[in-house]
């Protein structure tokens, strides 16, 4: 049940290592919010849990090492999270930043390719909104957190209330 502390040091390593190899991934992976993610996201979600498990304790099944992983797991991320507040170049990079999708009336679609949306998904959100027509958007942003922003014409910036699927296709 309990393991020598060599062998936690290295659950220790593992699991930070494992813990930056996911933020990467995961930030590589696109914008969008937990709300948005469909069945196949959830599949891969717990896939990646099962798969980075051994990873984290290697052969060590003791109740101690999932605790000391599941320590350091919360530590880490609440380190990251301090550091994201004081640094605003890793903030940028955990987070990401804002995606400028339309500016007045037109799309930008080469944002749009890089965001992996597409026109539909676009038009939905702005119906959403309460927009017909693209050439009435002053300005749609594809915001860190996954919703998009719309100024209309003339008007001020409304978020969402409820999330539009943003998800890559």
């Amino acid at each position: 049940m309990f393991q020598p502390a060599g062998s936690l040091f290295d659950i220790i390593v593992r699991t930070v290592l494992v813990y930056l190899a996911l933020l990467i991934g995961l930030r590589l992976a696109g914008k969008r919010e937990i709300g948005q993610m469909t069945v196949f996201d959830l599949v891969v979600l717990l896939l990646l849990a099962n798969a980075v498990q051994n990873a984290m304790v290697g052969p060590d099944t003791s109740l101690t090492g999932g605790v000391v992983a599941a320590f350091v797991l919360l530590a880490v991320n609440a380190a990251v999270a301090q550091l994201r507040l004081r640094w605003p170049g890793l903030r940028r990079w955990v987070e990401g930043t804002p995606t400028l999708l339309v500016l007045r009336g037109e799309v930008i679609p080469e944002h749009l390719r890089r965001e992996g949306l597409d026109l539909e998904t676009l038009e939905a959100a702005l119906r959403e909104h309460g927009l017909a027509d693209i050439t009435q958007v002053d300005m749609a942003v594809l915001e860190v957190d996954g919703t998009i922003s719309v100024v209309p014409v003339g008007g001020e910036m409304r978020r969402m209330k409820k999330p539009t699927r943003l998800l890559k296709h």
